[in-house]
């Protein structure tokens, strides 16, 4: 499984890829990197069709653990451009990045 920092996870969606946020609705109201799309592990396996297969992924959660179990079960689906970012939203906040707050 690929995995990316903050910082290359910032550069590879300001290049086209799409950052897909696992994490619970009321997580995600709270704090999310900005231009995340809700799409929550609760939900996944019944919404990752909604994603496209000829774009590449980039997974983020809270801590990378959620989002790394996302990251296999569309590399299981045959998604190959998926990427799960090391360390999550607390990761992407804490290097600066840009969020939207509650």
């Amino acid at each position: 499984m690929q995995e990316v920092t903050p910082q290359e996870g910032l550069a590879r969606v300001q290049g086209g890829a799409l950052l897909v946020d696992v994490r619970e609705q009321n997580e995600y109201d709270e704090l999310h990197a900005q231009g995340a799309q809700l799409i929550p592990l609760s939900e996944f396996e019944s919404r990752y069709a909604e994603l496209p297969q000829d774009q590449e992924i980039v997974l983020i959660c809270r801590s990378g653990a959620r989002s790394g179990r996302a990251t296999q079960f569309l590399m299981d689906q045959g998604y190959t451009r998926v990427a799960n970012l090391q360390g999550g939203t607390l990761a992407w906040d804490e290097a600066g990045l840009p969020v939207d707050r509650a």
